[in-house]
């Protein structure tokens, strides 16, 4: 397959348009028109190579019920390893909470949209017909009952794994490190009790109100605004390292620092996503790649797998092409 240059920088308008060709495996859309080729492209289950001493750090976690903490650059493969997890465990779909410096407990827990409770209540006011004294109490029945405070109530990606069930549910907390401050401490209690209350269900006239979750059409019935585990969730937490967390926390964690990958190990990996690879290209990226990361520079896997993908082969004959797409794709990440 030769390079074909679907972009030519003239703004000239072809005759008829053009099909883009298909996307790398691991690029492949999930939803919709997507789903065909998602479902032929290899998972990150199926792709990833866990180190033995993570292997080990994995099973501790699971043994003692407690969070895996994993420290290491971008790329390093850390927010894989929860989705090997669920696939070997059968525990469904990884539920997902990706950090910023605004994230807070509360949003991971729950959120509750009193303003669109109060605009949906305006509007069966203004739909109501006006009734007689005789009908006011059938109609604060009907009102209560249309009332449903359950559709304003969504629990958060860390609140839908509290749900209580027979098996636990796989959590990613991404990146933790990037969070504000205080969140680390604060995330304690919850993850020692696995419990957490959603004041406005318990102050709520109704005991039992079903709610909606993180996942997709998926609704859960609350008694007195209390959510409880049966089973405590497993919970991958990832941090690249730019920071310190708090003694309390991190002996509530098992803890395991990424190893340095190794030519064996990317080759494999490359091999795992683009199949069998046993030509020259390849292994020269491979071995530059790894190289580069010896000298502390900041690299990214899914970076040397797009260089790859374009470049192995005879796709692009011109060697001054190739090495410009090279540098461009396997650009530092900044801070190593």
């Amino acid at each position: 397959m030769n390079w074909t240059p679907y972009y030519t920088g003239t703004g000239s308008i072809p005759e008829r348009p053009r099909t883009l060709p298909p996307p790398p495996p691991w690029r492949a859309p999930t939803g919709n028109a997507g789903a065909t080729a998602a479902a032929q492209s290899p998972s990150p289950a199926s792709t990833y190579r866990a180190d033995p001493g993570l292997v080990d750090a994995v099973n501790a976690a699971l043994h003692l019920r407690r969070p895996l903490l994993l420290t290491g650059p971008a790329g390093s493969g850390k927010s894989s390893v929860i989705e090997q997890i669920a696939t070997e465990l059968g525990l469904g779909s990884v539920l997902r909470w990706h950090i910023t410096s605004r994230s807070t407990l509360a949003d991971a827990l729950y959120r509750y949209d009193a303003l669109g409770r109060i605009h949906a209540y305006n509007l069966r006011a203004v739909d109501r017909p006006a009734v007689s004294a005789n009908g006011r109490a059938a109609r604060r029945a009907t009102r209560a009952a249309r009332d449903d405070i359950g559709d304003f109530v969504q629990l958060g990606p860390l609140g839908t794994a509290l749900v209580p069930a027979c098996l636990p549910r796989a959590l990613l907390i991404d990146e933790i490190d990037k969070s504000d401050l205080d969140l680390p401490s604060d995330l304690l209690d919850v993850l020692e009790r696995g419990r957490f209350e959603i004041p406005e269900l318990a102050r709520h006239s109704r005991r039992h109100v079903t709610v909606r979750t993180a996942d997709p059409g998926v609704r859960h019935e609350i008694e007195d605004g209390l959510v409880e585990c049966e089973e405590f969730p497993v919970i991958v937490l990832t941090s690249n390292g730019e920071r310190d967390f708090p003694a309390p926390f991190l002996r509530r964690c098992v803890r395991f620092d990424m190893p340095a990958l190794t030519v064996p190990t990317l080759t494999s990996i490359v091999e795992a996503h683009l199949e069998k690879v046993e030509e020259d290209t390849t292994h020269i990226l491979v071995n530059a790649f790894v190289d580069r990361l010896n000298r502390g520079e900041n690299l990214a896997v899914d970076q040397l797998l797009s260089a790859v993908h374009l470049l192995r082969g005879n796709r692009i004959q011109d060697d001054e092409q190739r090495s410009r797409l090279q540098e461009l794709l396997l650009q530092g990440l900044g801070r190593g």
